[in-house]
């Protein structure tokens, strides 16, 4: 018989093997970690919804001619929406006029955690390699991603991701992301490691499309489709308002603060994006599928989108009633398509846009947002829904934002709007 002290050792040892669970597998060094670990798998935890950047938003002189970055670096920070061991880096081609020749790359920490400095700490600061190589390419029209880089963080952590090429990209059009927020800096010369450097400052994102985390595999991704709503129009610039001002990421902060920690977040939205047509960036329609049915780990998808559409067809009552039936065919699309692929879909009401001074504010376009949002709601349609609109409505002034939630145009919410939308959203979703 064993002396009680040896029994309550052993047993004391076997129930931390019974009872811990793979996912404890974290607390292993990044580099002690397989590629094909069954209890991980990788899950998109960060994104800048890829679009043509517009001649305004180009970066600025002279880092934009004779050829785009042409024997400069550029520096950006990203917000991670999940704890992980390793990231991976994906750079976007989809609307360059030619290759882009990425001559060296490095990802770090962002100092002091600041979005939107051009400064990163010392340490750990690893090489971005495609295929082993240092310097790689992006075919025009493509995305490459990176390997596997070892660089573990928490959620909530700014990384910054730099870039240098020595010959540029040629051609005037780029792929980048307008309506960051953020300020990436570019400065002449390589400088990749430089933990600071005095550069020129531009508040768009150029190029890096997502990150990739390597994950537990009980931790998945929601993925939200939207417009500047969800772009973060009206949050301030380097405040991390996208994030947290902006509804996602304060969504994100009350994850995080209910202990709902294995949900990272990609926010796919686009300033002055819609459904039905391109206008900036290319349409939902024809953005769904690789915006979040085939992002990596996926499991959950918000539609919330659909002004931009009613707001610019014709007021007249037959274009608000093509509109209308073109948005709910379109959502029963995207829905049934996310649903086939094992997502679980969430549908969100379209918000307020009356007002006076709101070019979008009519009466037959209000009917039709209104025709819009009963069919979200009662249809069916999506496994769960959330009403933005019932939430930022003036219960006084139907059809207008509430003036507490109004952030001055009529159409786009203030601070308090954002904090009611990611107040909004059922967690019980998630718990499921």
């Amino acid at each position: 018989m064993f002396p009680p002290t040896l029994f309550s050792a052993a047993l004391a040892t076997l129930l931390t093997v019974v009872l811990t669970p793979p996912t404890h597998a974290l607390a292993l060094s990044p580099r002690q970690l397989k590629d094909d670990d069954p209890f991980f798998h990788w899950t998109t935890a960060w994104t800048s919804m890829p679009q043509l950047v517009e001649p305004a938003n180009m970066p600025p002189s002279p880092f934009s001619s004779p050829a785009v970055l042409r024997a400069a670096t550029l520096r950006q920070t990203l917000l991670i929406t999940a704890r992980t061991p390793r990231l991976r880096i994906a750079i976007s081609n989809l609307f360059g006029p030619s290759d882009l020749p990425i001559t060296a790359a490095s990802l770090g920490l962002a100092a002091g955690n600041v979005a939107g400095t051009s400064s990163i700490q010392a340490a750990p600061l690893a090489a971005i390699t495609v295929d082993g190589a240092a310097s790689f390419v992006v075919p025009r029209g493509k995305v490459v991603v990176s390997d596997a880089v070892a660089f573990e963080v928490k959620a909530q952590t700014n990384v910054a991701v730099s870039l240098y090429s020595q010959a540029g990209q040629s051609g005037a059009s780029i792929t980048g992301h307008p309506g960051s927020r953020t300020t990436s800096w570019f400065v002449a010369g390589e400088k990749v490691n430089a933990t600071a450097f005095a550069g020129t400052a531009s508040v768009h994102w150029y190029f890096v499309s997502a990150v990739h985390a390597y994950v537990p595999t009980a931790t998945r991704s929601l993925i939200i489709l939207g417009d500047s709503i969800t772009d973060g129009r009206g949050s301030d610039d380097n405040k991390n308002n996208r994030p947290p001002l902006s509804w996602p990421d304060l969504l994100l902060t009350r994850l995080l603060t209910s202990n709902l920690t294995t949900i990272a977040l990609a926010n796919q939205a686009a300033g002055g994006n819609r459904v039905l047509q391109d206008g900036l960036g290319p349409s939902l329609l024809s953005r769904y599928q690789r915006d979040a049915l085939t992002q990596p780990g996926a499991q959950w998808v918000l539609l919330f989108s659909g002004v931009n559409d009613i707001g610019t067809s014709a007021t007249s009552s037959s274009a608000q009633s093509a509109v209308g039936d073109a948005l709910i065919r379109a959502f029963t699309t995207i829905a049934k398509d996310a649903q086939a692929a094992g997502l679980v879909t969430i549908g969100a009401t379209i918000t307020p846009f009356g007002g006076q001074g709101q070019s979008y504010s009519d009466r037959n376009r209000e009917a039709t947002r209104q025709r819009v949002n009963r069919w979200i709601l009662e249809s069916g349609t999506f496994d769960h829904v959330v009403d933005f609109g019932g939430v930022l409505e003036s219960k006084t002034t139907p059809g207008q934002l509430d003036a507490k939630y109004d952030g001055g145009d009529h159409l786009h919410p203030n601070a308090a709007g954002f904090k009611a939308m990611a107040e909004a959203l059922p967690l019980e979703i998630f718990k499921a």
